[in-house]
């Protein structure tokens, strides 16, 4: 069934797969689906479209600063077997949200056990905001060389994160439209077309 398919989906790849859809085909979706999936698709739909809010996923590891080592490394394991997450890295918020920090999971396993979060954080990390175009966030990837952007609200509250893969979707799409348009061929011609 439809609502398996989208089960197994992370967020950003299910909006990608509702936009495509008819809008009546997309309300018995919607109606299929638990509540708390249908508020984040609803409010991922709510970017504007080449925002880097469009384009990230809202499955991320957060983590609170006052945790040690091995409550991050437990927690994990229960997170890894339960939810589908992206573990490129882990995110240290408040308890308002704000993002914090950043641990590498290298970090977590060449560290003691009882050393605390806040002790090993990154705290000066790159990040984009939801609104900034998706091309910003693909170049941050590409000039920082990480797997993983954090993406913030304007009140640096953690939203979400673009992955690598993401962001080559976007080369490839701004790639396609370069050379076709070099080529004096319309994007919006083709877009009509299919």
């Amino acid at each position: 069934s439809i609502k398996r398919v989208i089960d197994d989906l992370f967020m950003d790849d299910t909006v990608d797969l509702i936009e495509e859809m008819p809008s009546n085909v997309v309300k018995r979706i919607l109606k299929n689906i638990d509540k708390s999936n249908r508020t984040v698709i609803n409010e991922l739909l709510k970017f504007p479209e080449d925002s880097a809010g469009s384009i990230m996923t809202t499955e991320t590891v957060e983590l609170k600063k006052d945790m040690t080592v091995d409550e991050v490394i437990s927690f994990l394991k229960i997170k890894a077997e339960t939810d589908k997450v992206e573990l490129y890295y882990v995110y240290v918020i408040d308890k308002s949200g704000h993002l914090l920090g950043v641990l590498s999971l290298r970090s977590l396993f060449t560290t003691p056990p009882y050393v605390k979060v806040e002790d090993i954080m990154i705290g000066d990390l790159v990040r984009v905001n939801v609104d900034d175009d998706q091309e910003v966030a693909a170049e941050t990837l590409s000039k920082y060389g990480i797997l993983a952007v954090p993406v913030v609200d304007h009140y640096g509250k953690l939203k979400g994160i673009v992955t690598w893969d993401d962001a080559q979707d976007v080369v490839e799409e701004e790639t396609t439209d370069e050379i076709l348009q070099s080529s004096g061929i319309s994007t919006d011609i083709i877009e009509e077309e299919i």
